[in-house]
């Protein structure tokens, strides 16, 4: 009897929960509605970014990549790519002249054009940094971690540029 009314009591709770996460407004997160079904883009097939990005737009069943220049007239959209650059630079050093910390940029500059000439997203840019220490006696392990943050780095730089495209709501 005593489990039972746990039960209940446990049920009821969760109803209640899940009713008012309903009421403030909370909802999961869906795949975003784009203006356009077809997009053009140059990106390189070495590039781990643009292979991200082709992957999560195609990703979304509702927008079709196409990256063969010669059926650039399928596309409605042309995806424009002006930068895509990482670099490493020195952040501080030691007393004896070593390097201490890095800092790990990742720049990316696109635009977003239909076949006319339209422009629907004007040249913008995404720039990301992460600190990195740096230990000598630790040389694998931190570039492990550096290629760990730029992969963060290039995901977050995929979802934004997936929400500004979202953003298009007419050609």
């Amino acid at each position: 009897m005593q489990r039972r009314g746990f039960l209940l009591f446990a049920a009821s709770s969760a109803s209640l929960a899940l009713l008012s996460l309903h009421g403030c407004g909370f909802a999961l997160r869906k795949a975003p509605n784009f203006a356009f079904t077809t997009l053009y883009s140059d990106l390189p097939e070495s590039s781990p970014l643009g292979v991200e990005l082709r992957r999560s737009l195609q990703g979304t069943g509702k927008v079709r990549v196409i990256s063969d220049a010669r059926r650039i007239g399928e596309a409605q959209v042309v995806l424009e790519v002006l930068q895509e650059q990482r670099e490493k630079v020195v952040l501080s050093l030691n007393s004896t002249g070593q390097v201490r910390e890095f800092q790990l940029r990742l720049r990316f500059r696109f635009r977003l054009r239909t076949l006319a000439g339209k422009e629907l997203i004007a040249p913008s840019e995404i720039a990301l940094q992460r600190d990195i220490s740096f230990n000598e006696s630790a040389v694998l392990a931190k570039e492990a971690e550096e290629n760990l943050l730029y992969r963060d780095m290039q995901s977050d730089v995929v979802q934004q540029v997936m929400r500004r495209l979202a953003a298009v709501t007419a050609l």
